[in-house]
């Protein structure tokens, strides 16, 4: 992603955003990896998830997904809504529809959730993680046994 945000800056537009779709596996097979959502950060713009779209039409992964992606930090969401989901023109497998089949009026519960999931873990920094031996740290001298 960082060599494709750089291409659009190049050209002229400063304001680049990426999103998160998937991976294909086979057909019909979209799986979203979450360490992409961090790699993503590389190109030094917002990171937003696909949402629906990265459901590989599994409407009913799309909370877990979209949980998934605001924990990792996400800067926003990418989602389908349509009041009638399975009438929708385009991407109707992808369009966010609940259980029950109240799509709309289960939308703003889903983002009082993800808002909830963002102000706990937004702001998260990756951690640098410290591949010294621990036993080179221990003051071994010091040490009562």
């Amino acid at each position: 992603m960082v060599n494709s945000a750089e291409k659009v800056r190049l050209a002229g537009n400063a304001n680049v955003m990426v999103c998160e779709r998937g991976t294909m596996f086979g057909y019909n097979d979209l799986i979203v990896d979450p360490r992409n959502l961090e790699w993503m950060r590389e190109a030094n713009c917002p990171v937003l998830d696909g949402g629906g779209v990265s459901s590989g039409g599994l409407r009913g992964l799309i909370p877990c997904i979209a949980r998934t992606a605001v924990a990792v930090g996400v800067d926003g969401l990418f989602m389908e809504v349509h009041d009638d989901p399975l009438n929708a023109p385009v991407d109707a497998p992808t369009q966010w529809i609940s259980v029950f089949y109240q799509p709309i009026r289960n939308l703003e519960e889903l983002l009082e959730e993800l808002m909830a999931i963002a102000r706990v873990t937004k702001g998260k920094k990756a951690f640098k993680i410290d591949l010294t031996p621990y036993w080179t740290k221990l003051d071994i001298k010091n040490m009562k046994v």
